[in-house]
């Protein structure tokens, strides 16, 4: 299927280099936490909180599979961070299209999302080391269901754009 899907770590600029992307394409931006607040009628804090982790990445693996039951194509999908962490999801997304993995650094991650209490996972005494670890448990699994890995961490949002295009392109 012809679309690129974009990994990685919150705050590691999926949705932003997703826009730019879709733009560039002609394609449809979706992110699929937003989809997944609009279905629920709920903010993923409160899903997290009444229904729990495991219902959430539940409803990321039907939206994946919906996805491809209906064949929907020319899309850039911006993932939420803990998507890829299911071995089904990393061979759904792989079956959607060219998966870019966007690799950030914990102290690049840490300085784009401090203070941000609409993410669920860091609401915690020292974000920072929770930061750390999850990326350390996460990064092989974001590596093993990409095509390629785009180090975002020196790389204006722009120059990230372009590369993935060029390497979309060769794929």
């Amino acid at each position: 299927m012809e679309n690129i899907i974009l990994t990685g770590y919150m705050g590691s600029g999926k949705t932003t280099i997703g826009k730019n992307l879709a733009k560039q394409k002609n394609f449809t931006f979706v992110d699929t936490d937003e989809m997944i607040v609009k279905q629920q009628h709920s903010s993923i804090n409160k899903i997290f909180a009444t229904e729990g982790e495991q219902a959430f990445r539940d409803m990321e693996t039907a939206l994946l599979r919906q996805f491809i039951a209906d064949k929907k194509e020319h899309m850039v999908i911006s993932t939420g961070g803990g998507m890829p962490l299911r071995a089904e999801n990393r061979q759904l997304l792989s079956r959607l299209g060219k998966v870019v993995y966007l690799k950030a650094s914990p102290k690049t991650i840490y300085a784009r999302i401090k203070g941000d209490t609409t993410r669920p996972l860091l609401q915690c005494e020292n974000p920072m080391k929770r930061i750390e670890e999850m990326i350390a448990a996460r990064e092989p699994l974001y590596e093993e269901g990409a095509m390629f890995v785009v180090d975002v961490n020196a790389l204006r949002q722009s120059e990230a754009t372009l590369l993935i295009l060029e390497k979309c392109i060769l794929i």
